[in-house]
């Protein structure tokens, strides 16, 4: 066992983890996928609109496939991201369609007010609310798929033990902040989905690719949960976890 779990443990801090492709995970982690397909209602949106700005795209991915979906060559496309190594793959990802990638923090929206007809952002860190509704041109459309309370919570338990898994990322509170900032909540939808990790590398991965999940996780700091984990894995089978996601959809009135 040592010696499968040190190359398990080699294995998951070699993988790099910039962007938001998960293809690595194949046949080593499941995470049922929303009912509501974010990717695809990106693309239904780019049908109607000229001017698009992604929130904290990742690498690109998710909008740069919304958009070879669609078709969709709107006259304006910016997309904003804090973490450098994000920058090069959303860049090379979004030129095809002249996208401009910005590097700002999470909490910023530097482009001019009224300015943009659909606003997208999937899993941001924080949800500048304020930054979106003055984005927005007026009739202009937000969606974004977000991460619930709690999610993986399970996971975070092995890591750190007992938490309070908080409201800041509740479906309820974002309605309430969208509303405060002027916009119309039109849609909600909330899904709890099963995820399962079927070695410790992934574990690994997953932790230093979702930072969120355990903030100051790193191989070192969790070794004694990380082999724990390991063996409940090789005795018990995958570790069993749960995803909490949202759907939210918002209007700027005209």
């Amino acid at each position: 066992m040592p010696s499968d779990f040190e190359a398990l443990v080699a294995e998951g801090e070699s993988v790099p983890t910039a962007g938001w492709d998960f293809s690595w995970f194949e046949g080593r982690a499941e995470e049922a996928r929303p009912p509501w397909g974010y990717q695809s209602l990106v693309a239904e949106r780019l049908a109607g609109a000229d001017r698009v700005l992604d929130l904290q795209t990742g690498g690109g991915e998710v909008t740069a496939g919304a958009l070879e979906a669609s078709g969709a060559r709107p006259s304006t496309l910016v997309a904003t991201e804090s973490w450098p190594p994000n920058l090069a793959l959303a860049r090379s990802r979004l030129a095809p369609w002249g996208g401009a990638v910005a590097e700002c923090p999470d909490e910023e929206v530097p482009v001019a007010a009224a300015s943009f007809d659909l606003v997208v952002s999937r899993h941001p860190v924080v949800t500048p609310w304020s930054g979106v509704a003055r984005a927005l041109a007026p009739g202009g459309t937000f969606l974004s798929q977000q991460v619930g309370p709690g999610s993986v919570r399970e996971l975070t338990r092995a890591m750190i033990g007992p938490y309070d898994v908080g409201t800041g990322r509740d479906p309820q509170v974002a309605v309430r902040r969208a509303e405060a900032a002027g916009l119309e909540v039109i849609r909600l939808e909330v899904a709890s989905l099963p995820m399962t990790f079927d070695d410790i590398a992934a574990v690994i991965v997953f932790l230093r690719k979702v930072i969120w999940i355990v903030p100051s996780f790193s191989v070192e700091a969790y070794l004694p949960q990380l082999r724990a984990l390991h063996r409940l894995i090789e005795e018990d089978g995958p570790f069993r976890a749960t995803s909490e996601r949202f759907l939210i959809e918002c209007r700027r009135a005209t």
